[in-house]
């Protein structure tokens, strides 16, 4: 078989070292060379700060899609050799996968198409009566799943004590009897703190319940075991994880998942069909992980995660999670030097956090701010209420009922807006787009866009 099959023989792992956070490198990501036009003339290297809703691909991720490529065949039915070389390839990066979670003997590894859709799967594996308890500070990809149990949503903690409190509390006054599950995120998609899972789980299983991890903004930037934090599921997406081509995983416990109907029924979840006396069809399920992958996996999407897990250990999250509490310090700092702008934080100041930050300036609104730092100064950041309305509207001192969607506001440039900026970056984020971009924030507030603005489309765009 080819080399490239062994994970070890793709790139030789090597042990991790400490790296002086100061001097390292950012890993080699795709893009990092890319060259974007400014409405002021010229152009200029494209500073990707839009981390947490796509991370580039690592390259070691597109070096590896690209040597396995020629090679791609289906998986699990067919006799010839890149059949069978891919099945290979496709189940070594599930033993990968579930190495890079920690998980326990016993758990499953279910590949999927992202983070929403693992939670959707789970979802629909909830057993009957299932209660379920979410923050309101959830994505919506956590918070909007549970449409088929009971679901209690709980109010905004401000600390991580509170959180657990909040959590006790609504699990005593619970039915005892009935399953139930609690989910709750790594760190936020708005504000990038970290969320006391340990803490919680422990709370959830003391009264019974379950707990899901919602892992999309913390597996790309902290080491993450299943075990230690004693969840019993976890989910996050491929795309986050430096490896952008369409899958996502969620693992954990089987008991749930091998209960449940199969997600999708078809092709792959299925190991006997046969027809009946009666004109109908009989289908034993298989029990493993494939009872939920039905149809033809997405072979390349799986392997790129299991390549992004490697290269991430093979860093070393020491030295990762350093260089990048480095740049978290840096753009706090200077946003802080900039007395229109206020950051967004549940926890305070002091809270530890991941590459994601949101803020508001004073007398801007969001959209146009955004759409200046990209088109004035080739800087990339979201602007909106970033798929989680509750939280961002808890955080800007707003009403549930005020307007205000995902995406630029109805507001004009200029005029105040229900939304906020995010910026974002993470392992592959050079030093140059973090001062480019408190530089441009600075010059933005203190001197006014260069540029006249106006709205298309629900979108902030430069005049022509």
């Amino acid at each position: 078989m080819s080399a490239f099959l062994n994970p070890a023989t793709v790139t030789a792992a090597t042990a991790a070292t400490a790296v002086d956070p100061a001097c390292a490198e950012p890993l080699p990501v795709l893009g990092r060379d890319v060259t974007v036009p400014l409405v002021t003339g010229g152009e200029v290297t494209y500073a990707a700060l839009d981390y947490a809703a796509s991370a580039p691909a690592l390259q070691r991720v597109w070096d590896d899609v690209a040597a396995y490529a020629p090679y791609y065949g289906s998986v699990h039915r067919g006799a010839g050799y890149l059949s069978q070389l891919s099945t290979d390839l496709f189940e070594q990066s599930r033993a990968t996968v579930a190495e890079f979670l920690d998980c326990r003997p016993g758990d499953q590894v279910v590949f999927t198409r992202s983070t929403t859709d693992s939670l959707n799967l789970l979802a629909a594996a909830l057993p009957a009566g299932c209660q379920v308890f979410v923050f309101e500070t959830e994505h919506h990809a956590s918070l909007l799943p549970w449409t088929n149990a009971q679901v209690t949503y709980l109010n905004a903690p401000r600390t991580p004590a509170q959180a657990v409190a909040t959590l006790e509390r609504a699990l005593a006054d619970r039915d005892p009897y009935g399953p139930a599950l609690v989910c709750v995120t790594g760190a936020s998609n708005v504000t990038g703190e970290l969320w006391p899972v340990k803490e919680l789980a422990a709370a959830a299983h003391a009264h019974g319940a379950r707990i899901v991890l919602d892992a999309a903004q913390l597996a790309p930037h902290h080491p993450l075991s299943v075990g230690d934090l004693g969840v019993d599921w976890v989910a996050f997406s491929g795309h986050k994880l430096y490896a952008p081509f369409g899958s996502g995983v969620l693992a954990g416990r089987a008991d749930w998942l091998q209960e449940a109907e199969p997600y999708l029924a078809g092709g792959g979840a299925s190991r006997k069909v046969a027809r009946r006396e009666d004109g109908g069809v009989d289908v034993e399920w298989h029990t493993t992980a494939a009872r939920h992958e039905a149809g033809s996996p997405n072979v390349i999407g799986v392997y790129s995660i299991a390549s992004a897990c490697r290269a991430l250990k093979e860093a070393g999250f020491e030295n990762l999670v350093a260089r990048e509490n480095r740049l978290i310090a840096r753009v706090r700092e200077g946003l802080a030097d900039v007395p229109a702008v206020r950051v967004l934080s549940l926890f305070g100041d002091d809270a530890p956090r991941v590459g994601v930050i949101s803020f508001v300036v004073d007398g801007w609104n969001s959209s146009h701010f955004a759409a200046a730092l990209s088109a004035e100064y080739g800087i990339g950041v979201r602007d909106g209420l970033f798929c989680a309305h509750p939280l961002v509207r808890t955080l800007l001192g707003s009403e549930p009922q005020e307007p205000g969607e995902c995406g630029a506001p109805e507001a004009a440039p200029g005029e105040r807006s229900l939304n906020a900026i995010r910026v974002s970056f993470g392992a592959g984020t050079p030093d140059e787009h973090v001062e480019r971009f408190l530089r441009a924030v600075k010059e933005l507030v203190a001197d006014g866009a260069k540029w006249q603005y106006r709205t298309e489309e629900g979108r902030c765009v430069p005049a022509v």
